[in-house]
């Protein structure tokens, strides 16, 4: 197994953020599999490793790179050209092409349809982000009716619906940075979640939903869009409900139900199996053994499959549309 450099812009401060969170927590699944450090790009920091440093001393056959932040990929896969590189994918529509021999591992399977559009000659994995130990049911009580981020939720929910249900039930909005989140879930009935509009905004997709998911594994009811990544796993009326659903009134009738009711949400059992970590590293083992063969053998492939790109694709439409004049002009003729 070659070693794994992690790449990430820092790990303190300004970027911490949920996609941070869920690198890092990869990183110390594939520690548990191969040698894996990270490595920063923007931001020297003590004690960790900085690109600049590695690319100086030239190729590192005994490694591969792994970039994951949307924005700053087209960019590192230049800086990175002699190295070997797989892109950890997230979230999906950033706008930029890969070459084929970067394997890319998706986080969900949202994501890796739109890759295997993309780039149907590229090696595709799946690799679910962890569901850590601590969001789980800790059968406490619960004090809190409807908890909500204020972080990704779409105005409907900030301005209607939440001060709806302030004057019937006890809401907590979460404006801030919190370190605990399994903690507040467990002391939560309801959790509601609604970014489409956010991701709209944004012009990329929802790469995982890692909130509801944790949400569901403490035991809330959860409210939520399905967009993008959230479809990979909620199903409205089974798991989960549809936030927004036509009017204020049925969101409000459908969320003051459960709180009403009392009783905390159970997921099926082994539901949460494939985003615990033994999971998770035996899938990260069988994707990097077959990963690391690739590197091994691909300097020696000639027969390359040709990419589908734009211009290839033009020229497909463009013989497609003559091999139908054709036909035409053949049975016309006859």
């Amino acid at each position: 197994m070659r070693r794994l450099y992690f790449l990430v812009p820092g790990t303190t401060g300004k970027f911490y953020c949920g996609g941070l969170f869920a690198e890092l927590k990869t990183l110390k699944i594939a520690q548990q599999v191969c040698t894996a450090e990270v490595v920063t790009y923007r931001q020297r920091e003590a004690d960790t490793l900085f690109l600049d440093d590695l690319l100086a001393k030239g190729a590192h056959l005994d490694a591969i790179f792994v970039v994951s932040w949307g924005f700053d990929v087209p960019k590192l896969l230049k800086r990175l050209k002699a190295q070997q590189v797989i892109y950890h994918a997230h979230s999906a529509h950033y706008g930029f092409r890969l070459p084929a021999n970067v394997p890319i591992v998706t986080v969900s399977r949202n994501t890796m349809g739109y890759w295997g559009q993309l780039a149907p000659n590229s090696l595709i994995f799946h690799l679910p982000n962890e569901i850590s130990p601590e969001f789980s049911n800790q059968h406490q009580t619960r004090d809190i009716d409807v908890l909500v981020q204020a972080r990704k939720s779409s105005e409907y929910l900030l301005k209607q619906l939440i001060p709806a249900l302030q004057s019937q039930c006890n809401v907590y909005v979460i404006d801030h940075f919190v370190d605990n989140l399994g903690e507040l879930f467990n002391r939560s009935q309801v959790y509601l979640y609604d970014s489409a509009e956010y991701w709209a905004q944004q012009g990329v997709t929802e790469g995982f939903g890692l909130p509801p998911m944790e949400a569901m594994a403490s035991g809330c009811h959860v409210f939520s869009s399905v967009n993008n990544a959230l479809a990979d796993y909620l199903d409205p009326g089974f798991n989960c409900h549809k936030i927004a659903g036509y009017a204020m009134e049925y969101d409000l009738h459908q969320i003051m139900q459960r709180v009403q009711q009392q009783q905390t949400f159970e997921l099926p059992a082994g539901f949460l199996a494939p985003y615990r970590v033994a999971s998770i590293a035996q899938r990260l083992e069988t994707i990097l053994t077959e990963i690391n063969t690739f590197f091994d053998l691909a300097p020696t492939y000639q027969t390359l499959i040709p990419d589908l790109t734009p211009n290839r694709l033009r020229q497909l439409r463009m013989k497609t549309f003559w091999q139908k004049v054709q036909k035409k002009l053949l049975k016309s003729g006859k």
